[in-house]
């Protein structure tokens, strides 16, 4: 087994959106996620489900037998498909039959003008709250009363964890198909046909730095 402790810093080149209705006495009718020390996050379920489906479309560009998540019954081990399950990618991300030994953590916005403390990465929601307006599909016009609001991150905020994901993987070639992965994510949250979510990102493991030029393609071969 291969030891996994991989960094992200996620630096966001338009505002970020990842959240919920909005909720009593907020102006926004989408909010942004925060902990409970009131930082905006990225949150681990989004990084792992963004990066499975990445991992997906690359494993099957490279010939790897792949079931259909995220549907049980096409998931391993009952698709008919994946001769020997489980597949590559559930090897990883586990499935309802295979627990994943992999943990996807918190990515937390990162102010570097204050330290870390409650309340650390709270920006005002007047800041950060993006209108937008609904469409009639069948007109192709704006809809009347149907202007909205959505809570995101500043542009150029910087979504940090030095523990984003941790855990083991059974060899090196799943190791290099998952760091192949997050380099070709280039959006994340919600809303990116209206521009927002789109970003760059900066990977270590093991405190490393981790470049797309270390990456070894051909363990990754069949």
């Amino acid at each position: 087994m291969v030891p996994v402790r991989i960094g992200l810093t996620i630096v966001m080149e338009t505002p970020l959106s990842v959240g919920a209705g909005g909720t009593a006495g907020v102006l926004a009718d989408r909010i942004a996620l925060r902990d409970a020390f009131g930082r905006l996050i990225l949150p681990g379920s989004h990084v792992k489900g963004r990066l499975r489906h990445t991992c997906e479309e690359l494993a099957r560009a490279l010939g790897y037998e792949v079931c259909n998540a995220p549907n049980p019954r096409t998931t391993c081990p009952h698709d008919s498909s994946v001769q020997k399950p489980p597949c590559i990618i559930c090897q990883i991300f586990g499935s309802p039959a295979y627990p994943s030994s992999l943990r996807f953590n918190d990515l937390v916005l990162v102010d570097p003008s204050v330290k870390l403390s409650p309340g650390e990465g709270r920006i005002d929601a007047g800041e950060a709250t993006r209108p937008g307006i609904g469409v009639n599909r069948r007109r192709g016009v704006v809809e009347e009363k149907l202007l909205f609001f959505i809570e995101t991150s500043p542009p150029g905020a910087r979504f940090r964890s030095d523990e984003a994901i941790v855990g083991e993987l059974p060899d090196e070639k799943h190791l290099q198909l998952l760091l192949a992965g997050l380099f070709f994510i280039r959006s994340w949250g919600g809303c990116r046909s209206r521009g927002l979510g789109w970003a760059r990102i900066e990977i270590t493991k093991n405190g490393e730095p981790v470049t797309l030029k270390q990456l070894k393609p051909e363990l990754l071969a069949m």
